[in-house]
């Protein structure tokens, strides 16, 4: 999708004000709780981090509640949701957030264990094939995993682990350095496993182009999608990675600590896989059988270990409609526009004083912008905070600022503008 102009953008909130109402997403802010901050309605820039709760999410869990009380174990088979299949109910949409197969996709653990389920199953090194590949600039908890994997498997990370980086100077790592590397190295390389949207500079991989590169030298091919998912469209099945995991708490605005999702291409059903296994794995037409012998079922499925966590699962629910309601291709349109503003508001508003880390590409990033300057700490966030402003810091100078396109205004990125141009010390136009 093109980057709008920056003609399309005037730094007046009066401009702001119009956008706002030719907005065709603007009904859905309406949907969400909005945190107050001294009475006032908070510029939540923070979705990066944990979305906002739906209105409708309150009553998806007492209506569990509410069926627990009345019906205690019936409600297995008897509730509005039967808990029994009640994971299922969630795979269309779940499938639709990420472009797989119903089949591909399964709701269940957090995201950093789905990982290593995940790996139990698809990193298999070899004496010649053993290395694994990851972004520099991972989320801590990737390179933890990745690293306990290599050492389980009695391997050296020293010697197993790959980390690609940026080129000096550059925050982002360009495509065709990762594939490059791809191509020389493929041969002994295991595994790839590089988050679809960068957690410091919000980063969007080109996961298509990467996907093919990896597996056209043998390598597995896992995405961690934690910052992707609800943030960006993605084509899962298309793309044909072996697997992928992401959390539900960010973008897709599910409640802290949220059931994560994961995806295993259809290619893999019913292959004969080391994994770690569960009741809830087995097959359905069987698992009540309680044998001795585990039939996994012929889905990513097959990787659950214990029945679901109903009323954790109910919000997801109720967040995963409102993304088919309103649909990823919308989300996407507006989120490119309004972090088009966002660059255009920091560039008119504070020039040289700030840079961007994140790529000025919209094909290269989804709704977050890394926003680094000098003096900027965590007491500037702090001071955004005292103005109704929420958004992240990271060390040592980073701000992540990231306008979410359900219920993120244009005003609200006015707002956050003017404060951080007040408190940076750049006086007012």
């Amino acid at each position: 999708m093109p980057h709008a102009p920056a003609a399309n953008y005037d730094m007046t909130e009066s401009w702001a004000r119009d956008a706002d109402q030719s907005d065709p997403l603007r009904a859905w802010r309406d949907r969400f709780h909005i945190p107050k901050i001294n009475g006032r309605d908070c510029v939540y820039m923070c979705g990066n981090s944990l979305g906002l709760q739906p209105k409708s999410a309150r009553a998806a869990i007492e209506e569990e509640l509410d069926d627990w009380r009345d019906l205690g174990v019936d409600a297995h088979l008897d509730a509005a949701h039967p808990w029994l299949p009640y994971h299922e109910e969630l795979r269309e949409g779940a499938a639709r957030l990420v472009g797989a197969l119903p089949s591909e996709v399964v709701m269940m653990n957090s995201l950093t264990v789905n990982l290593h389920l995940l790996m139990v199953s698809f990193y298999r090194p070899t004496p010649k094939r053993f290395k694994v590949l990851i972004e520099d600039d991972a989320f801590p908890s990737d390179s933890y995993a990745v690293v306990s994997q290599i050492k389980h498997h009695g391997l050296d990370p020293a010697t197993s682990l790959i980390r690609v980086k940026a080129r000096p100077g550059e925050h982002a790592i360009r495509t065709e350095d990762l594939t490059a590397l791809l191509e020389r190295e493929g041969e002994q390389i295991a595994m790839v496993l590089i988050g679809g949207v960068n957690y410091l500079v919000g980063q969007l991989f080109h996961m298509e182009q990467i996907t093919a590169c990896a597996r056209a030298q043998g390598c597995c091919v896992g995405w961690d999608l934690a910052h992707a998912a609800g943030n960006v469209p993605l084509h899962l099945h298309d793309w044909g990675p072996d697997f992928a995991a992401w959390c539900s708490y960010k973008y897709v605005n599910s409640g802290p600590g949220a059931v994560a999702g994961a995806f295993v291409h259809e290619r893999h059903a019913g292959a004969d896989l080391p994994r770690f296994a569960g009741w809830w794995g087995t097959d359905p037409k069987t698992r009540f059988k309680m044998g001795k012998e585990f039939e996994p079922v012929t889905s990513a499925d097959a990787w659950q270990l214990s029945n679901p966590p109903i009323l954790a699962l109910a919000p997801v629910r109720a967040s995963l409609e409102i993304f088919d309601e309103v649909g990823m291709d919308s989300i996407r349109a507006k989120s490119v526009r309004l972090t088009g503003y966002l660059e255009f508001l920091l560039g008119e508003r504070l020039g040289e004083r700030v840079r961007i880390l994140t790529p000025t590409d919209p094909e290269q990033r989804g709704a977050q912008l890394s926003i680094s300057a000098a003096g900027m700490s965590r007491d500037v966030q702090r001071a955004l905070h005292d103005d109704g402003v929420v958004c992240d810091f990271r060390e040592p100078d980073v701000i992540r600022v990231a306008p979410t396109a359900l219920y993120n205004t244009f005003h609200d990125v006015w707002v956050l503008c003017q404060s951080l141009a007040a408190r940076l010390g750049v006086a007012g136009t």
